[in-house]
């Protein structure tokens, strides 16, 4: 194992994992928002109506 890092710099292997992580979590982050079901930032005219058919109390 320690042969590898000989051959990699810790420090920078380690900035690259970093911002790979920060850049994949803000991809991530992108793509939900654009999604019809998890973009929060729409509003909610933009989230589908799943409440239409549900009432407070069940009927007897």
């Amino acid at each position: 194992m320690h042969k590898i890092w000989q051959t990699f710099d810790p420090r920078m292997t380690l900035v690259a994992v970093g911002g790979f992580l920060f850049v994949l979590a803000l991809l991530i982050h992108l793509i939900l928002l654009s999604s019809p079901g998890f973009g929060w930032l729409q509003g909610s005219e933009a989230a589908p109506v799943a409440v239409a058919g549900m009432s407070a109390m069940p009927t007897l």
